[in-house]
């Protein structure tokens, strides 16, 4: 179990490459070299005697001198409950976000060497982010090479629909997980192979909570807040408002139909993040979308000439 958020690990984590119908779980044994590196390279809570057979690339660390079987275990084992009245949750969820947050630094290098823009698209289920996408990679079509990592905890509905548009595409199915982890995103990248000064999309799972601890190695985390969830998600989920750089106002084309209040909602995301900045747009209709694509080209670019810069 992931003890920073309270999902339950114990399910691999599938990688799915729609182009080659390929499906891997990740397990010790099968790690690249990158990842088992990462996976030596923090302290431990404590040593285990025995090899590891779990799948989840953040998986939970157990309580001191516990012995158990891991071939079916509860969602929350007694020995975990014993662990949090002692505090050794704190130290536990410090270990996993260490972890998670050196793969996430590889991820970043490697994406950075090729001048890749890596985005980690956020937002509560039904935001719109795949159909935001669809028309993003429609519209575009070969001025901006995009590629797309698909995370959900089920299904290769969205990932069918990404790869009619004729993307590039590899689904990661969390099962129970509730966000993405930078050693999943370093599996789907494998998988992927998005090209030279391209782009990479990352819809993560919907949830405005857990995404916001686990940096991918992204270079922005964008929001997509739509219009049909309330004015008042930027002060109730904070966090997320917080590590995000564009708050993307989706299904604008909804407002005369809906009790929004836009300026309050802009207003509270300004309050929560002063820096953030905000785009209207409605991937229905197109409307706003041209600013987003201007977004797009223009980090894109700036990634580039920095990489250009630094190898000149």
């Amino acid at each position: 179990m992931c003890t920073t958020c309270g999902c339950n690990g114990a399910q691999a984590a599938a990688v799915t490459d729609l182009g080659e119908r390929e499906q891997g779980q990740a397990r010790p044994g099968e790690m690249d070299e990158q990842q088992q590196d990462a996976e030596h390279a923090h302290p431990h809570v404590h040593a285990h005697s025995h090899a590891h057979d779990h799948a989840h690339p953040h998986d939970h660390e157990h309580a001191q001198g516990h012995e158990h079987s891991h071939g079916h275990e509860p969602a929350l084992e007694p020995a975990h409950a014993h662990a949090h009245e002692h505090g050794t949750s704190v130290t536990l969820e410090q270990d996993i976000l260490a972890k998670n947050q050196l793969l996430a630094e590889r991820n970043r290098g490697w994406l950075a060497g090729r001048s890749i823009l890596a985005l980690n698209l956020v937002s509560s289920p039904g935001a719109g982010k795949t159909r935001l996408l669809e028309r993003t990679i429609r519209d575009l079509g070969d001025t901006l090479p995009l590629t797309v990592i698909e995370g959900d905890q089920a299904t290769l509905n969205d990932a069918e629909r990404i790869r009619a548009t004729g993307a590039r595409v590899v689904q990661i199915n969390t099962g129970t997980g509730c966000h993405l982890d930078a050693g999943m995103v370093s599996r789907g990248l494998t998988q992927l192979d998005p090209p030279l000064r391209s782009v990479v999309m990352i819809e993560n799972v919907g949830n405005l909570v857990c995404p916001a601890l686990f940096d991918l190695g992204e270079q922005e985390k964008v929001l997509i807040l739509s219009v049909t969830e309330g004015e008042d998600k930027p002060v109730k989920y904070p966090h997320m408002f917080r590590a995000s750089t564009l708050l993307l106002l989706s299904k604008i084309d909804l407002l005369p139909h809906l009790n929004f209040d836009l300026a309050r909602c802009v207003e509270y995301a300004r309050r929560v993040n002063p820096a953030i900045e905000i785009l209207q747009v409605s991937a229905q209709t197109g409307e706003g979308m041209d600013a987003w694509y201007a977004w797009l080209r223009s980090h894109s670019a700036d990634l580039a000439r920095m990489r250009s810069a630094q190898t000149g």
